[in-house]
């Protein structure tokens, strides 16, 4: 008897997770989790807090529920003094609404760990006095228990960080700390000293684009508190820091420190001294996040800031889009647990790998990558009206390095929605396919105005399987929408 696959049974096996454009074999854990964790990018929100925009929108805990559920792993707490000796969190000096920082950490504690079982980052934005501070850190102490980080893993004095392995079902700290870990060791820390604190994020973002420098300066000297010692002892392996240059980060700076930059701080980093930017963060972690310009939530690019090596790049998880698109594509694969290893030439400081110029990387090798777009099955109707057809259109992007940043379309099909065929052909050079994300989407051509969104898929090349696959689409806010798809042939083969 032949043993063969009825033609049902072989457009099943097309439709399968095996037909699909993601490689199956990259979809579990299948990265190494025990090297340190500035060697990893890792899932980050901004102001997780808020539903909507970042003046009027609502706080609510639902905010840290869904991140968490999506394999965020760093989440943002901004603290204020509130009423009954209540610490609450809200954005400061806008009309968003506000919410208690004990049911934050409830939230916390309680979904931190429902999706994946990696470490969780708590970055603290702290404008509390010093009793509402002392609050706080009951509150972390009692609510979380043994899940808090409160020392070092092996008692120690430590000489580098630990990995996401040796953190399994820990939450970190990310905040001010009264003097380092050394001083902690050598019982050197009061019962009180006086630290600064500010509220880090707006004042950096201030500085970065130069608006009131000097008054927010003279502000924040007026303005100096005390850092109460029983938060800042719940600080372990993330004290933030002010970032001077690379220069003196090289010289002074501890691998225990974590800088925080704005998007536009950043890119200006990234454009002056790549390579440098590279070479810190394989010795420490980084955080960016948006703008304060972006009060809408927008999203930046995150790949820009991947491409530095930063780890914990920050976006607003409540808005979808480009942005959001590629950070579900990155962390898709390893088991989605929210750590995914950067490549080798980011983790080895001696490498020297430069953005800007990937070409002079020791094992460049660039690839082409063919991509025929040959049909598209049961696309969903974007137009509610009763006889409205969808023109599809299939985009191409690749997001990377700047030499890689491409996009290429399909010719428009008119009026067919349920099962266009094009047989496009796209093709696209890339030089660092170690960081190179593929987005493909879907759009309703309209010759008078801006097309509408249809579908989208992003994935790491480094996941994408070749041959003729099947892409299941998913929405605007990365939901499946089945049983729409796209039916393409993927060839990758080395630039000779």
């Amino acid at each position: 008897m032949l043993n063969a696959m009825t033609f049902d049974g072989f457009l099943m096996y097309l439709g399968s997770a095996e037909g699909s454009i993601f490689n199956p074999q990259r979809r579990g854990v299948y990265q190494d989790m025990s090297q340190p964790l500035c060697h990893y990018f890792i899932s980050s929100s901004h102001n997780t807090y808020l539903m909507e925009d970042q003046l009027r929108g609502q706080s609510s805990v639902e905010g840290y529920i869904r991140a968490l559920s999506r394999g965020c792993r760093c989440v943002e707490v901004d603290c204020w003094d509130g009423a009954n000796g209540e610490p609450i969190v809200y954005h400061g000096h806008t009309f968003t609404s506000k919410i208690l920082f004990k049911d934050v950490v409830n939230a916390v504690s309680k979904y931190a760990f429902k999706v994946s079982e990696y470490p969780v980052i708590l970055s603290i934005e702290n404008h509390c006095g010093v009793e509402q501070q002392r609050v706080m850190a009951q509150h972390l102490n009692h609510i979380l228990g043994d899940k808090l980080l409160k020392s070092t893993l092996d008692g120690r004095a430590p000489i580098g960080l630990p990995s996401p392995e040796d953190l399994k079902g820990k939450i970190l700290l990310k905040a001010k700390k009264i003097g380092g870990l050394e001083e902690s060791f050598n019982g050197m820390v009061e019962d009180s000293l006086n630290g600064e604190i500010s509220d880090e994020d707006d004042v950096a973002e201030i500085d970065d684009d130069n608006l009131h420098r000097e008054s927010v300066r003279r502000r924040l000297k007026k303005s100096k508190q005390r850092l109460s010692k029983e938060l800042s002892d719940c600080v372990v392996y993330c004290k933030s820091v002010h970032f001077s240059s690379f220069k003196h980060s090289r010289i002074h700076s501890k691998f225990y420190e974590v800088a925080s930059f704005t998007e536009s701080k950043a890119r200006k980093h990234l454009r002056e001294a790549g390579a440098e930017f590279v070479h810190h963060n394989s010795r420490q972690l980084t955080r960016v996040y948006p703008t304060g310009f972006r009060t809408d939530s927008s999203n930046f690019n995150p790949q820009e800031m991947w491409n530095a090596g930063c780890q914990i790049v920050a976006l607003n998880f409540q808005t979808a889009g480009e942005g959001m698109d590629l950070n579900d594509g990155l962390f898709s694969q390893n088991g989605s647990c929210g750590y995914t290893l950067k490549p080798s030439f980011m983790r080895e400081a001696e490498k020297r790998f430069d953005p800007e110029t990937p070409q002079k990387r020791n094992d460049y090798q660039p690839v082409v990558l063919t991509i025929q777009v040959i049909s598209g099955q049961q696309l969903p109707k974007v137009n509610i009206k009763e006889h409205s057809i969808v023109d599809p259109l299939v985009r191409v992007e690749i997001h990377g390095v700047p030499m890689d940043q491409a996009k290429q379309e399909t010719r428009y099909i008119e009026n067919n929605g349920f099962n266009p065929v094009w047989y496009d052909t796209l093709r696209f050079t890339i030089h660092t396919p170690e960081l190179a994300m593929v987005r493909f989407v879907v759009e309703d051509y309209d010759k008078t105005s801006k097309n509408d969104f249809v579908g989208q898929y992003t994935l790491p090349l480094s996941c994408m399987q070749q041959g003729y696959r099947h892409i299941h689409l998913l929405s605007k806010d990365g939901t499946c929408i089945p049983p729409s798809s796209l039916f393409v042939h993927i060839r990758i083969r080395d630039l000779e």
